[in-house]
């Protein structure tokens, strides 16, 4: 899998590819900034006054970049998975496994993303914030949806590599 990632794949996969690397990348930097808010926030309540609100911005950062990950896990198979039941099974029915928890994987993302989509409105509509800084709650909606719109991308992406595989019995290339 390692090495079907580091290529460089033409056309959307590629492309789709890059992007999900990207995105995953931008999460990390999400979680770099909540990790440097909260020492920030420590030595301040040592030596001067704390960082008001920092919990309040770890939860929504926090969010953001766990789902920043969900895509990049399914495009490079990173998911926890339960490789006692497939040790002795041959590479076809790996692929079989593999299809099917990609389908499961889109039919997930797709729900996620429309429920999160309405759950984003809701959460304007009815004006929410956070109680310290008073920081719109839906901002954190948006990186949140473009997260879900990628793991659909990368569950299609896998659910046809999975597909050739379960069809050839061979990894797909």
């Amino acid at each position: 899998m390692a090495d079907q990632a580091q290529k460089a794949r033409p056309g959307f996969t590629g492309a789709a590819e890059k992007l999900i690397h990207g995105w995953a990348l931008f999460g990390g930097f999400v979680l770099l900034a909540v990790v440097l808010m909260n020492v920030i926030s420590v030595v301040g309540g040592v030596v001067w006054v704390p960082f008001p609100g920092d919990f309040e911005m770890s939860q929504m950062g926090v969010a953001i970049a766990a789902f920043a990950f969900l895509p990049y896990c399914q495009l490079t198979g990173a998911n926890v998975t339960a490789d006692i039941f497939t040790a002795n099974a041959s590479p076809r029915w790996i692929g079989i496994f593999g299809f099917l928890a990609s389908i499961v994987a889109l039919g997930f993302s797709v729900l996620l993303l429309w429920r999160m989509y309405e759950g984003m409105w809701d959460q304007k509509d009815y004006g929410y914030t956070t109680a310290i800084l008073q920081v719109p709650i839906w901002l954190a909606f948006p990186p949140i949806l473009i997260s879900l719109l990628l793991l659909a991308v990368a569950s299609l992406i896998t659910l046809i590599r999975h597909g050739r595989e379960a069809k050839t019995g061979e990894p797909a290339q």
